[in-house]
């Protein structure tokens, strides 16, 4: 992990014996009688990733003091539950690279990680269960259900060049920030805080989430494919509306909006190079950045609600981060 990823050191170093333990009960959990379920679930997972929302989640319980055991159950459910949105992603989306690697329906063939996804959100309602608390199953059931409507969104705005900024915003605060908001909220319960604190958490998580993404989006015409673990114009090709395309689309002149426009109704990437070129020349890069920070900006000031500790800080150090985030 570089420098310049989004989890430094320091916040990993404080929740590692924690995140040793979610491990763990991943590795159990992912238990099958199936072979193949096994397999195919262990792959994905082995692949890494920065496992942003369980690290969420406990950072969450550290900063509001909560030592429940239920936190690594939780912290494995919502692990599965992003696991099981990625394989089903990958699929939609036809992608065949993922963290630098072969995703799971290029090794294993689309009905298995359909199949698969489908056995990870299964048994994450079983260890729900395990919490015997009805906010928490509450929690991550809305959550679930919110991210199940942001891919449906989604699919139905592919190559639809006149989706603006908030259609966009919708979908991402569904489709991503949906997770990472459930993720700290479900800290807040376990630690049993006032509601305050409660939407303190869940307003970090949910601005956390959208920065996270809309960065993530900014790398798609700003970063190296090698560097990023997936193909440069992976979202233009398969007709998703980004910030950066939606921004300069309003900021460019005739030519250049014809061009983007043109490029998102065909999801031709032939032009990929000229669309990379109107994007930073009309400043919709530069603006796609503001937002995120802004967004993180939103993130810094609700953990600064929160009980002042090494934990909340951290949580403000994660937010800051990002915004250096390059791959």
């Amino acid at each position: 992990m570089s420098a310049s990823a989004p989890i430094t050191a320091a916040v990993l170093d404080l929740v590692a014996h924690d995140m040793a333990q979610v491990d763990g009960v991943i590795a159990e959990r992912l238990a099958s009688s199936v072979p193949l379920v096994a397999q195919v679930a262990q792959y994905i997972i082995a692949a890494g990733g920065k496992r942003l929302r369980p690290v969420l989640l406990l950072l969450t319980c550290g900063a509001l003091g909560c030592t429940k055991e239920q936190r690594f159950n939780l912290a494995a459910v919502v692990e599965f539950i992003h696991t099981a949105t990625l394989l089903h992603d990958d699929v939609v989306d036809e992608s065949t690279l993922r963290r630098g690697r072969p995703t799971a329906n290029e090794n294993f063939g689309n009905p298995a990680s359909v199949l698969v996804g489908d056995f990870l959100y299964s048994r994450a309602f079983q260890m729900m269960l395990d919490a015997n608390n009805m906010r928490v199953m509450q929690t991550l059931a809305e959550a679930t259900n919110v991210i199940a409507e942001g891919e449906v969104l989604q699919l139905m705005n592919m190559h639809d060049a006149s989706l603006d900024e908030e259609g966009y915003l919708r979908v991402i605060r569904s489709k991503t920030a949906k997770l990472f908001e459930a993720s700290a909220r479900l800290g807040a319960i376990l630690a049993g805080s006032n509601a305050h604190e409660e939407h303190a958490c869940a307003s970090y998580g949910q601005s956390l989430g959208t920065a996270f993404q809309v960065i993530d989006d900014v790398l798609d015409y700003d970063g190296q494919a090698a560097e990023m673990g997936k193909n440069m114009g992976d979202d233009l090709r398969e007709g998703k509306v980004t910030l950066p395309l939606i921004l300069a689309m309003q900021r460019g002149n005739t030519v250049q909006r014809e061009t983007v426009r043109e490029a998102i109704q065909s999801g031709c990437v032939d032009r990929l190079q000229d669309i990379v070129d109107i994007v930073r020349e009309t400043g919709a890069l530069a603006a796609t950045r503001q937002a995120a920070s802004a967004e993180a900006q939103r993130a810094i000031d609700a953990a600064l609600q929160l009980p002042d500790n090494p934990y909340s800080q951290a949580m403000v150090t994660l937010a800051s981060q990002l915004l250096e985030r390059r791959a």
